[in-house]
């Protein structure tokens, strides 16, 4: 089985090409100038809350882990 033959492109399609990501690159630009930035404490407090919940679920996930260990290790008669 063959690969059909690439057709060239054309310098219409080029031009084409072009305006459509120049009209993506302003559109993106134009989006970005309507975005309500977060003030330093808002970035600050967000940060902040971030890092204790990742730590919050880390210590759960942790005690989960102990807890459920030692029951297995208990039904089955392991050591843990």
């Amino acid at each position: 089985m063959s690969t059909p033959a690439k057709r060239p492109v054309t310098a219409a399609q080029r031009a084409a090409n072009a305006q459509r990501t120049q009209d993506f690159v302003r559109g993106v630009i134009a989006e970005m100038r309507r975005v309500t930035w977060p003030t330093r404490e808002e970035w600050i407090a967000a940060t902040l809350l971030t890092i204790a919940l990742v730590v919050g679920v880390g210590i759960f996930t942790y005690l989960c882990d102990m807890l459920f260990g030692l029951v297995f290790g208990w039904l089955t008669g392991g050591t843990r």
